[in-house]
């Protein structure tokens, strides 16, 4: 009897493992299902790619040259004093404006107004002595051109009063060279000498210059200087003041360097915050016309190879294309010529943003037409 009820219990917990089995496989089978469904009807959701998009047309591309160039003072020049002597005057400092003709400095002119006096007193001596000597000639006149050039000449010679003259007038000179006398306006710069030192005749005292007007010095490759002219305009871009100037190209070096450069300046004008040496970008527009134009962003890159995607009949296709000039955000292009399958034509709808994950016959949806 015992052993008919452990059968019958054994016969139960058989039969509840079973049902329990069953009831777990369909559950996992059923989740499964639904798993699979899920992903299934995910995979079929047709993906929206909104794309903006251009017309091409025939227009004119401002071709772009940029290079880096250093501003420099159209005149400049290191001034100093005529003659030696002890500084008693210094009018200006360094960054001083100035004007033309405005006394900077001057020497102790003691020696030199003594020197002018002497020259004086010899001078009248001389030309005592030169006119005693015409009237022993019978001559009554001082006038030059009433005198015959030999004698004039042999008489002012033996009296001195030439050699008076001379040192007279070399004696003013060196009074009136004791004031360094600006030659131009400017902006005085490199000052080194202070009051009461000595100062040598013929050295740089300081140097003037003229920063109403500055000339930017830059370098173009061999193959630009096609599309550039003189009087073509630049525009200069200082990089430490985020400012753009306008100016023009005042020469072009004819001389190829050695690098395969050529020297190029442009003139542009001072609003106050230029100064010589400041390190510029400069950068030159020239129109060229007939082009496609495409903003930067419409050319991606597919299989390495430059391409525009074109919008025909709501999909997306791509064709390969070169870029045959650039500015800061256009490219002027063409249909590559070594691709047959490639076409680009005025009218074309091209793609300009939402092209970066488009691949070949994708469908599109328009911004505009939202």
């Amino acid at each position: 009897m015992s052993k008919k009820i452990n059968s019958k219990k054994n016969n139960l917990t058989i039969l509840s493992f079973l049902i329990a089995g069953s009831l777990f496989f369909y559950s996992c089978t059923k989740s499964k299902a639904a798993e699979e469904s899920s992903i299934e009807k995910k995979a079929y959701v047709t993906e929206k790619n909104e794309v903006e998009t251009i017309v091409l047309k025939n227009e004119s591309f401002q071709k772009e040259l940029v290079s880096n160039g250093k501003i420099i003072a159209a005149q400049k020049n290191s001034i100093q004093f005529e003659v030696s002597d002890k500084l008693e005057h210094l009018y200006v400092k360094n960054g001083d404006n100035v004007r033309k003709g405005q006394v900077l400095a001057s020497l102790n002119p003691f020696k030199y107004q003594q020197r002018l006096a002497r020259a004086e007193i010899d001078l009248k001596k001389a030309k005592f002595q030169f006119e005693d000597m015409l009237v022993g000639r019978g001559i009554f006149t001082t006038k030059r051109d009433s005198i015959a050039r030999d004698v004039y000449d042999m008489v002012a010679s033996r009296s001195g009063y030439d050699a008076a003259l001379l040192e007279l007038k070399t004696a003013q000179y060196e009074l009136k060279s004791t004031k360094l006398i600006a030659p131009f306006s400017g902006k005085v710069a490199n000052i080194e000498s202070k009051v009461y030192e000595n100062v040598s005749a013929g050295k740089s005292f300081m140097t003037l210059i003229d920063d109403a007007v500055f000339e930017v010095e830059f370098y173009l490759i061999e193959s630009e200087m096609s599309d550039v002219a003189l009087n073509s305009k630049v525009q200069i871009l200082p990089f430490a003041l985020g400012k753009i100037y306008n100016g023009h190209i005042s020469s072009i070096n004819p001389l190829i360097e050695r690098n395969g450069t050529i020297l190029v300046k442009a003139v542009v004008k001072n609003d106050g915050e230029l100064t010589e040496g400041m390190n510029v970008k400069v950068r030159i527009e020239k129109e060229v016309k007939g082009q496609l134009v495409v903003p930067k962003s419409a050319v991606v890159l597919r299989d390495n190879q430059e391409v525009l995607f074109k919008v025909v009949a709501g999909k997306a296709y791509w064709t390969y294309i070169q870029t045959t000039m650039e500015n800061s955000s256009s490219y002027a292009v063409i249909a590559h010529p070594n691709k047959s399958s490639a076409t680009l034509n005025p009218g074309d709808t091209v793609i300009v943003s939402g092209n970066l994950n488009l691949a070949h016959d994708s469908e599109v949806i328009l911004k505009s037409q939202k």
